[in-house]
């Protein structure tokens, strides 16, 4: 099964807000980015992909995103992460019928598409399922296959409610690159040890001495 990705991205200069520990306001649009130019480009080459759509209102991210070769579709909701992946995942149903969609987290900076390919093959298995985080709190993914609505309850705690909305979550193994999501300092520093994308890399090194 071949898997159309939705890549929701906050305005770069919105994004990252609890990074602020490690990266000031100079530095965290740029890592925010970087994390999802790192994301999509993984995607990109994962073999259970078809293509990425990335949902934004920012223009320089959907210039730098298309650049790669997501497509990208404005937030015209603009009301919240999951009216957004509801918008942007209509339109993708309308331009492709019955199509299998994932939400992919724009902030997996060391994303193999390995790992990612493993998890949709499993997700190809359920109507809906989910990756939850690393933490075990959140979700980095939510898979709706053969056309079924996707349905997403992003935000605080929502690795129990895509599971109270009847979605499977998938417990695999050996798939870290695609829980490490980055929110804070911590996780920053747990994606640089897996190993990140190049540009995230470079904009991890513009970091003050000892935030990296």
């Amino acid at each position: 099964m071949q898997w159309t990705l939705v890549v929701p991205l906050k305005p770069l200069p919105q994004a990252k807000s609890r990074l602020a520990d490690t990266a000031d306001d100079g530095l965290r649009p740029g890592l925010a980015l970087a994390f999802a130019q790192d994301t999509v480009a993984a995607a990109l080459t994962c073999p259970a992909v078809r293509d990425v759509v990335v949902v934004t209102n920012d223009a320089l991210a959907a210039r730098e995103l298309a650049a790669l070769g997501a497509g990208t579709v404005p937030d015209l909701p603009r009301a919240g992460l999951n009216a957004a992946l509801t918008h942007a995942a209509t339109v993708v149903g309308a331009a492709r019928r019955a199509a299998s969609v994932a939400a992919l987290n724009a902030d997996l900076p060391a994303l193999r598409p390995s790992e990612l390919a493993r998890v949709l093959d499993a997700a190809a298995e359920f109507p809906r399922s989910f990756l939850a985080d690393s933490a075990g709190i959140g979700t980095t993914l939510l898979a709706a296959s053969r056309g079924r609505e996707l349905r997403p309850q992003f935000g605080a705690g929502s690795r129990a409610r895509h599971r109270a909305s009847g979605a499977v979550e998938l417990t695999l193994g050996a798939v870290d690159s695609v829980r490490q999501d980055v929110d804070t300092g911590r996780d920053l520093r747990a994606a640089l040890a897996l190993g990140v994308g190049p540009r995230t890399a470079a904009a991890a090194a513009r970091l003050p001495a000892g935030q990296q």
